[in-house]
């Protein structure tokens, strides 16, 4: 099908999205979250060249996706050939979009050598780990669970201090978590009545998959794939609440998913108490699942609180923007210089914001006891409230809900239709070093992208050899 006059043939999608994700890794060498200290190339080409690569593989997805929509979509071996061919530059580039990969190495080499990565920061560590990370986070406690940081320790361990081992490690950690995602995800949409073509388009060949969970090795591959793991599981409730609860210990909101189980498992018990009971056994499974999983890290609890770290550090979100907006305005009306009124108002937005989500919660809880909405489906729509209205957001927090509406959304509703232009935009929100961009930077960043765009619209009108394999066929 043609878009504005481009073809959307998904060979020619999956040559220009190669050819965006070659671009990207080799323009990451110089604009990438590479080690400190570390020679690399001029800044201002990779910088042009990364945000060339990175409109043209976003382009590349969004006419791919028109083929998937299609009357013949592409069958899902084929997207997942198209997913390797796309991931494999990024794979073996360095860092991108984020320096949280040398995070997680500092705050596993904390639990090694003894030291409570939920009371301390990675400056109390010393050495090659504690060097790479910003200055932003170098006192700051890990906010993620007791899992994640047992992983995190495995790898500091094996890794010694080579960083580009532990990189490389913690990379891999990522794609494992991505490859079951790959095998559960289609099954998952099938049982919510989905094209798998549709669920892998959208949830594992999103950009925001490649740059932020491949590129930049976020432990949020893990937590996806245990997510979706349990919500699979449908008919063995105990061990679903086992699963959710572990993508909970990498990091909290996905404890959602624990309604979802309760709500799967009150189906199969019969009666009225049959949602009271399901709810009583999923708490109990989840508490007997942190407990031993708190036991073997044995670095305790707190991780509770640590859970405000993102909030901490000068966030950025909706209702912080919504804050800091009223702030300001209350300063000029009653010609105060007072920094503590934007404080205030932005702590009050906040409140309202975690307010909002909860009422959203409650509200999908309900249409799903009214059998208006699926269960999966609501979980990702709900975890998109929290994330939305949280008090702080990064653009990968979008997959935790995303995903799950990838596998259960329906076809012809709105949330799908406007799911990948919202997951075009905030793929094109953090620059490729993961730090805000200077005025150099933003003409560089604006002069890749409108090649991008010209490398896309005459790339379409390059003739393809023809080829045995056909990626088009019916589900």
């Amino acid at each position: 099908m043609p878009i504005w006059g481009v073809s959307a043939e998904p060979r020619r999608c999956r040559y220009l999205g190669l050819a965006g994700s070659v671009m990207l890794a080799l323009g990451g060498l110089g604009a990438g979250a590479v080690p400190l200290g570390t020679p690399h190339a001029p800044t201002g080409p990779g910088i042009f060249l990364a945000w060339c690569g990175m409109v043209l593989l976003i382009a590349a997805w969004l006419l791919l996706g028109r083929a998937v929509r299609g009357a013949e979509p592409p069958e899902p071996r084929w997207l997942l050939r198209t997913l390797l061919c796309w991931a494999a530059p990024l794979v073996l580039g360095p860092p991108l979009f984020s320096r949280d990969v040398y995070s997680y190495l500092a705050q596993g080499a904390l639990v090694g050598a003894g030291l409570n990565a939920y009371t301390t920061g990675p400056a109390a560590l010393g050495g090659p780990f504690d060097a790479q990370v910003p200055g932003l986070w170098q006192h700051t406690p890990a906010p993620y669970g007791p899992l994640f940081l047992l992983l995190a320790d495995l790898v500091a361990r094996v890794a010694g201090h080579a960083l580009s081992a532990g990189v490389l490690l913690l990379r891999l950690v990522a794609l494992g978590g991505l490859a079951l995602l790959a095998v559960v995800l289609p099954r998952l949409a099938r049982a919510c009545g989905v094209p798998p073509a549709a669920a892998l388009w959208l949830g594992l060949l999103n950009p925001l998959v490649l740059f932020h969970l491949v590129a930049g090795a976020h432990n949020d591959a893990l937590l996806l794939a245990l997510l979706v793991s349990g919500l699979l599981l449908r008919r063995r409730p105990l061990w679903a609440a086992v699963l959710v609860t572990l993508a909970a210990l990498i990091k909290l909101p996905a404890a959602l998913g624990l309604v979802a189980v309760v709500v799967l498992w009150g189906e199969r018990l019969k009666g009225r108490a049959g949602l009271s009971r399901a709810a009583l056994a999923t708490g109990a499974v989840a508490l007997a699942t942190t407990a031993v999983v708190t036991a073997l890290s044995g670095i305790g609890y707190g991780w509770v609180h640590a859970l405000a770290v993102p909030v901490s550090a000068g966030s950025w979100s909706l209702t912080s923007l919504l804050g800091r907006a009223c702030g300001w305005l209350l300063s000029s009306l009653y010609h105060s210089t007072e920094v503590g009124l934007v404080g205030l108002a932005v702590l009050a937005w906040r409140w309202l914001g975690l307010a909002a989500a909860v009422a959203s919660v409650l509200l999908l809880l309900r249409r799903v006891r009214r059998r208006q909405v699926g269960v999966v489906y609501a979980v990702g729509l709900a975890l998109v409230a929290v994330v939305a209205l949280g008090p702080a957001i990064r653009p990968w927090y979008a997959l935790w809900g995303g995903v799950l509406i990838a596998a259960a959304a329906p076809a012809d509703g709105r949330v799908r239709r406007w799911a990948p232009l919202v997951s075009g935009l905030l793929a094109l929100l953090v620059a490729p070093d993961g730090f805000t961009p200077g005025p150099q930077e933003v003409l560089l960043a604006v002069a890749g992208g409108v090649l991008g765009a010209v490398v896309v619209l005459a790339g379409v009108r390059i003739p393809l050899p023809r080829l045995t394999e056909k990626p088009m066929g019916r589900m």
